[in-house]
C-alpha cells in the first residue's frame, strides 16, 4: 500500500514564498488562496480530501522553482472556471488581467460538443499550446497540475490510472523534458512507469535495490576518491553528489537497446559541479586518469547543447570491483539550467542568464504545426511526433548546428534550414559526397542542399521525411500545388466551351476571380 504524501498546506507555501518574493505579494497570494477555497468550498477529490489542496500542491511545485507571482496566483485559481461560478471577470476585479489570462489558457474547453473523447483531448491541447505560445507559465501550471495528479493517483481505479500515465507519458513528460524541467521530467517517467508496468516496476526495482545494497561501500568509496582526486589537483571549490538512476531510465536503456538488467552498465551516476567551462575538461581528464573510460561511452553536451538548453560532460568509467558508473561534469550555471529549465527565466537570479531562448524554437515550430494541421486530432499527434526525445546533429556548410530527431533524413535537414529550402530542393551532399534525399541523418555529418526555382516537392516525399515541419510544409505544398493545377484546368475548360460558342475575348483575372467579357 502506498503511503499518502505529506500534506502541504498554505503556510508551507507561504515558508517557499518568503525565501523570493515580497511581503505583499505574500499577501497577494494568500488572498487568492481564500478565494480558491471559498470557490472550490464543498468540493473533494477522489482521496477524500478537500479539493483546494490540489491547487495549494500545484502553486508548490512551481514555488520549488521560484516562478513569479502571478503564476503562482494563477496556479491556486487554476481551476476554479473550469470547476466553480468564477468567472474570468471575477479573477480580473481581485487581481488582474495577466492572472486571468494565465488561469483562462489551463482552463479546458468547455460547453462545446466533442465527436469523440480523442477529439475533445485534440482541442484541449490545441487551445493549450497557443495560450502556452503567448505566455510559457500556463503549460508550467499544466506540467504542476499533471505532477500532483501523478502522485495522487492511487486514489482512482486502475482503468483511469493506465489511461492518464499513458497519455502523460506521450506528451507532459516530453514536453517538461523539452522545457528543461528535468527533475519534473524524470518524476513524471518514473510514476508513468509505476502506474503502466506495475510489476515490471515492482520487479526492477527489488534489482536495484538490491545491486545497490551489496554495492554501496563500494559507491561511497568511488564518490570519496573522486572528490579527493579533484582536491590534489588543486580544484577545491566543487560539490560532487552520487545518485542511482531511477527505474523509468534503466527500463528505457533495457528495452531500446534489448538488454538483460545485468548488461546495464551505469546504474550509479555522480555530478561534478565547478566553477567554470575549462575546469570542466580538466575535470574530465582528471577521473580519466582516476578510472578508465569506456570507449564510446563520451557525450559533449557542452559544445552541443541538448534542444532545450542542457548542457554537461557524460563519460562512463571501468570503477572498482567491475563497477561501471557515469560521471557527469557541468558548472554552476549549467547545472542551474539543468535544475530550472525554461523556469529559470522567471528567477530572481536570472537576469543575466537568458534562458527565455531555450523553448523559442520549440514554439516556433508548434505554431508552424498549428497552421498547417487541418484538425486539432492531427495538430496533436503532429506535437508528439515533434517531441521526440533522441536527436542527431549535424551542420550545415558555414558550420551551424542544425538538430534534429533520430532517424531525420536529409531532407527533414532541408526544411529544418526554410521552408523554401525544403520545397526547392534538388540534391543533396553529405560531407561533399552526393546522396539520396532518404539518407538517415548521423551526428557530426555536413550536409549541403542545391536548390533549383523549379524544383517542386513530391507526394513520395511524404515517406521519406520524419519531422513534423517537414510534412506538414510538403502537405501544404502540395495542396497549393494541386489546386493550382485545377485552376488552370478549370480556366482551359472555360476557354474552350467559350470558344466554341463564339466568344473570342480572352480570359482574364479579375480580383482573383477569372472573368471575360461576353
Amino acid at each position: 500500500m502506498t503511503l499518502p504524501e505529506k500534506r502541504i498546506l498554505i503556510s508551507d507555501l507561504c515558508k517557499v514564498l518568503n525565501t523570493y518574493m515580497s511581503k505583499d505579494q505574500i499577501k497577494g497570494v494568500y488572498q487568492a488562496y481564500i478565494l480558491a477555497a471559498t470557490s472550490h468550498d464543498g468540493q473533494y477529490r477522489k482521496s477524500g480530501e478537500a479539493y483546494v489542496f490540489h491547487p495549494i500542491n500545484v502553486a508548490m511545485i512551481l514555488a520549488e522553482l521560484k516562478l513569479d507571482y502571478h503564476c503562482i496566483v494563477a496556479a491556486l485559481l487554476h481551476d476554479c472556471i473550469e470547476d466553480t461560478t468564477l468567472t474570468r471577470e471575477d479573477i480580473i476585479r481581485d487581481f488582474d488581467e495577466e492572472v486571468a489570462h494565465i488561469v483562462d489558457g489551463v482552463s479546458k474547453l468547455t460547453g462545446l460538443e466533442f465527436r469523440s473523447n480523442i477529439e475533445q483531448q485534440a482541442q484541449n491541447f490545441r487551445k493549450l499550446f497557443l495560450a502556452m505560445s503567448t505566455d510559457m507559465r500556463v503549460m508550467m501550471i499544466k506540467l504542476a497540475d499533471r505532477l500532483h495528479n501523478m502522485r495522487t493517483l492511487q486514489s482512482i481505479k486502475h482503468e483511469k490510472q493506465q489511461r492518464i500515465a499513458k497519455e502523460t507519458i506521450e506528451i507532459h513528460a516530453p514536453i517538461a523534458r523539452r522545457l528543461g524541467l528535468n527533475n519534473i521530467n524524470k518524476e513524471l517517467e518514473e510514476l508513468c512507469f509505476k502506474y503502466i508496468y506495475p510489476y515490471r516496476y515492482q520487479v526492477l526495482k527489488h534489482k536495484i535495490n538490491k545491486r545497490y545494497g551489496n554495492l554501496k561501500e563500494i559507491i561511497e568509496k568511488i564518490q570519496d576518491e573522486i572528490r579527493s582526486r579533484l582536491e590534489q589537483e588543486g580544484l577545491s571549490d566543487i560539490k560532487t553528489s552520487g545518485r542511482r538512476k531511477t527505474t523509468s531510465s534503466i527500463y528505457k536503456k533495457m528495452k531500446n537497446n534489448h538488454l538483460k538488467f545485468s548488461e546495464i552498465l551505469d546504474v550509479y551516476a555522480f555530478r561534478v559541479i565547478v566553477d567554470n567551462m575549462p575546469q570542466c575538461y580538466q575535470t574530465l581528464g582528471i577521473v580519466h586518469n582516476l578510472y578508465k573510460p569506456v570507449p564510446g561511452k563520451f557525450k559533449d553536451y557542452i559544445a552541443l547543447p541538448k534542444i532545450n538548453g542542457y548542457q554537461s560532460l557524460h563519460t562512463v568509467l571501468f570503477g572498482p570491483n567491475k563497477v561501471y558508473i557515469e560521471v557527469q561534469i557541468r558548472t554552476k550555471e549549467m547545472h542551474f539550467i539543468s535544475e530550472y529549465g525554461i523556469a529559470a527565466h522567471w528567477h530572481y537570479k536570472s537576469k543575466n542568464v537568458n534562458t527565455s531562448k531555450l523553448a523559442g524554437n520549440w514554439i516556433a515550430s508548434l505554431l508552424d504545426i498549428q497552421q498547417n494541421s487541418d484538425t486539432s486530432i492531427e495538430f496533436l499527434e503532429g506535437t508528439k511526433d515533434d517531441l521526440s526525445s533522441s536527436e542527431v546533429f549535424v551542420f550545415t556548410p558555414e558550420g551551424e548546428i542544425i538538430q534534429l530527431p533520430y532517424k531525420s533524413t536529409v531532407l527533414d535537414f532541408a526544411y529544418a534550414i526554410h521552408t523554401n529550402v525544403g520545397n526547392r530542393a534538388l540534391a543533396a551532399k553529405v560531407n561533399q559526397v552526393n546522396i539520396k534525399f532518404n539518407t538517415e541523418l548521423k551526428s557530426g555529418q555536413t550536409i549541403e542542399i542545391i536548390t533549383n526555382k523549379n524544383a517542386r516537392p513530391l507526394p513520395s516525399w511524404l515517406k521519406i521525411v520524419t519531422t513534423t515541419k517537414a510534412k506538414t510544409s510538403i502537405k501544404n505544398s502540395l495542396q497549393e500545388e494541386s489546386a493550382s493545377k485545377l485552376i488552370r484546368l478549370g480556366e482551359y475548360l472555360l476557354t474552350n466551351a467559350l470558344d466554341y460558342q463564339g466568344y473570342v475575348e480572352p480570359i482574364s483575372e479579375k480580383n482573383g476571380k477569372l472573368a471575360c467579357k461576353i
